[in-house]
């Protein structure tokens, strides 16, 4: 077997079953200034005014046609995974019981991805949404690319050499990840062998800089593997590819972009790599059965001054008016950090000067030859993260991780309370709560049946993720799924889907509370 396969094997071959899912280079990225604004089709003031005015009579807007039951269930667990964590002596030793995710898509095809993957050459699980604008390509590389470099970051000096030498004498190597992938979850097969190739030369450099018996920081290696990916990404679009497919290929890539944000869980030992606007949640259980929501992550937005006055800083004072405007970078991007989107980072020679050379198709797509306005002093874009850290406790009962069409929709206190009855069905002795509304007699007779009949229907989802995205996308006003409004969500033609709401990832994993008192000294960070 060729080095290439065996260090990288693990990637599923499987077509891709579902539209939904289809490869990312069949996608056109949008074209002109609208396609980084805000990152979809539709309008944000106006998504911003109606999610928070939610109410049966926004059904009447989305048209008639009724999902059945079993229909609306084939949609929302079409892209549904879930893995579990193998027990030992009959006794789970990881402080990860396992993890359940789900993918709803709005774009067509989703610009989401997700990735999932245990560490084989080192410790702990690493898991990952990616949330893609102008296009998939970007989150399509990330989901491939960002766990190798994190793993071959965190490889021991020593580990580097063995690595390196196998390859060199051409022995087989040892996969470093073991992935854990839905079947629909997308491959470009074309494009590892570039893959390998710069992997390649980043380990080498490591060897160079690093000693025997060196052993890196978590944290340390989750920065140089975000910034090392980015910094690969802008040089392969600069170099090209004497294939023509994978010169257009890497040039996608580059031209749009991603979010990305990533957990590394080793024992109690929970880092969270972000850089842009999906986010990381912890629920956390209290003694009387309650869940409250403790969050991992800093949106990278408009909404965080500190992410503002850093780009401020980093730029001259007469473009503090221009290098923010609208709650946006330059006007058109709303994630303030992500992968990709060098037409934020490259001066306007390179950028002319890598088109010029490129593809055909490129000419054809108004995107990417669009110069954002008041564009002065780039770089303005960075994908380098920022790393939280969080050591474990048997309090801590399960993380989510989303991209932002889930927290658009949805509270991370409601994310976290829905989560926690789904797994402990301490709903039932919950109080009924209609949030302040005034509700005539029917109305709360109508409730309190739907939440007698709530368990059973609690039953339909055998996934957390699934259930957390039928109430994001079904939730009435009350908190409580109506189905007419998901059937009608769900049934939403491709052209005003987007409209309402964006891609829906979410990775939730839950955490075993009773290997924590005996771990490890905590990690340096």
């Amino acid at each position: 077997m060729p080095v290439t396969s065996q260090l990288l094997r693990g990637f599923p071959r499987a077509k891709v079953l579902a539209s939904s899912l289809l490869p990312c280079q069949q996608h056109q990225a949008q074209s002109g200034p609208a396609a980084h604004r805000p990152r979809s089709g539709r309008p944000s003031r106006m998504w911003q005014g109606h999610q928070h005015s939610r109410s049966y009579r926004t059904t009447t807007v989305l048209g008639s046609y009724i999902l059945t039951p079993p229909q609306v269930n084939s949609i929302l667990k079409a892209n549904e995974y879930s893995f579990k964590v193998p027990e030992f002596d009959g006794k789970n030793v990881s402080s990860v019981m396992g993890f359940e995710s789900n993918q709803l898509p709005a774009n067509a095809p989703i610009e989401d991805r997700r990735s999932a993957a245990t560490c084989l050459q080192t410790r702990g699980m690493l898991l990952g949404v990616f949330d893609g604008h102008a296009g998939c390509a970007c989150a399509q590389a990330l989901s491939e690319r960002l766990f190798y470099y994190i793993a071959v970051s965190m490889l021991p000096h020593n580990t580097l050499c063995e690595l390196e030498a196998a390859v060199e004498a051409g022995r087989p190597l040892s996969p470093i990840l073991q992935w854990h992938k839905h079947p629909n979850d997308y491959f470009s097969k074309e494009a590892q062998t570039l893959y390998f190739n710069s992997l390649r030369t980043y380990w080498q450099e490591l060897i160079d800089l690093t000693s025997p018996g060196d052993i890196p920081e978590t944290r340390e290696a989750l920065l140089n593997a975000f910034k090392r990916l980015d910094s690969d990404i802008s040089l392969e679009a600069q170099v090209g590819d004497p294939n023509a497919y994978l010169h257009y290929w890497v040039l996608r890539v580059a031209f749009s972009g991603a979010t990305a944000c990533v957990a590394h869980i080793d024992g109690s030992d929970l880092f969270i790599a972000n850089s842009g606007d999906a986010r990381a949640v912890l629920g956390v259980q209290a003694e009387d059965g309650s869940f409250s929501a403790h969050t991992l992550s800093n949106d990278h937005s408009a909404q965080n001054e500190e992410e503002v006055a850093r780009i401020r800083a980093e730029h001259p004072p007469s473009e503090r008016k221009t290098v923010i405007r609208q709650d946006r970078l330059l006007g058109l991007l709303m994630p303030l950090r992500a992968f990709g989107d060098v037409k934020f980072k490259w001066s306007i020679e390179l950028q002319k000067g890598v088109l010029e050379s490129g593809p055909d198709q490129l000419h054809e797509n108004e995107h990417t030859k669009f110069i954002p306005p008041n564009y002065h002093t780039p770089p303005y874009l960075t994908a380098e993260p920022e790393i939280t850290y969080h050591k474990l406790r048997p309090q801590d009962r399960f993380m989510v991780i989303g991209s932002d069409g889930l927290w658009e929709t949805l509270h991370r206190q409601e994310v976290v309370r829905i989560v926690g009855e789904y797994l402990t069905g301490v709903h039932l002795r919950q109080p009924l709560k209609v949030g302040g509304y005034k509700v005539t007699l029917g109305q709360m007779q109508g409730l309190l049946e739907e939440r007698k009949a709530r368990i059973s229907s609690a039953f339909e989802d055998q996934n957390s993720a699934t259930h957390l995205i039928r109430h994001a996308v079904g939730n009435n006003e009350f908190g409580t799924v109506d189905h007419e409004r998901l059937s009608k969500m769900l049934s939403l033609p491709e052209e005003l889907a987007r409209m309402y709401r964006d891609d829906i990832t979410i990775i939730i994993s839950q955490f075993n509370p009773h290997v924590f008192g005996a771990q490890r000294p905590e990690a340096q960070c």
